[in-house]
């Protein structure tokens, strides 16, 4: 029986993997208890969440890994996250946010791009996600490829894999609309950011209330 799916697929609200969440979490435990899914590099103590109206990526591929930090005290940190890595993709009005403790209170780092007709653009990028909450649309999907399976048009994240034979899933394109999720990095070969706004505000002013994401 073949895994493949081929044309578009619609499933709405999915978090950490884009699979039926059993299946997600059973693959992803799966390798973990295995030690087939490394880290990439020590995270910060501090996970941030972005919002956005539209994600449209090119040659996704996903699978299952570990952030390893520190928190903010120097604990040491494990957090289960997706790496969803995209040749190519486009983000239309997005928000980043960052809230922190500071003895005045908490501060939020807001950042705002791709608001004014030309989305943010990126290559080679890198979501290390811990929560996902969007509507999903993809194109050519196949699921239970081998991570290290060489036709995988974007390749695993380096330093993000150390057994080739773990579970990930890929598709030709992915359109993500209302995008809200909450990640512990991003990494990315360029990042173009049209009419960018950073700015500190006070107190907590993220890009979405938890409230704001419905089960």
């Amino acid at each position: 029986m073949s895994s493949q799916v081929r044309g578009g697929t619609r499933w709405k609200r999915f978090a950490l993997v884009m699979v039926p969440s059993i299946a997600a979490t059973a693959a992803v435990g799966v390798g973990l208890a295995q030690g087939a899914l490394a880290a990439s590099f020590s995270v910060s103590g501090q996970d941030f969440k972005v919002s956005a109206d539209k994600l449209d990526g090119q040659n996704l591929i996903q699978y299952g890994g570990i952030a390893e930090g520190h928190d903010l005290k120097g604990n040491a940190q494990h957090h289960p996250v997706t790496i969803s890595g995209f040749s190519n993709a486009k983000i239309t009005n997005m928000c980043q946010s960052l809230v922190t403790p500071t003895p005045l209170g908490n501060i939020t780092l807001q950042l705002k791009t791709g608001h004014k007709g030309t989305p943010a653009e990126a290559t080679n990028i890198y979501l290390d996600v811990a929560e996902l909450d969007t509507d999903a649309e993809f194109t050519n999907l196949d699921i239970g490829v081998a991570v290290g399976d060489p036709s995988h048009k974007t390749k695993p994240q380096a330093g993000t894999v150390a057994s080739p034979y773990a579970f990930s899933q890929r598709a030709d394109r992915a359109i993500l609309t209302n995008v809200k999720q909450k990640a512990w990095a991003t990494t990315a070969g360029t990042f173009k950011l049209p009419n960018l706004k950073l700015r500190l505000l006070g107190g907590d002013q993220p890009c979405y209330q938890d409230k704001d994401v419905q089960d």
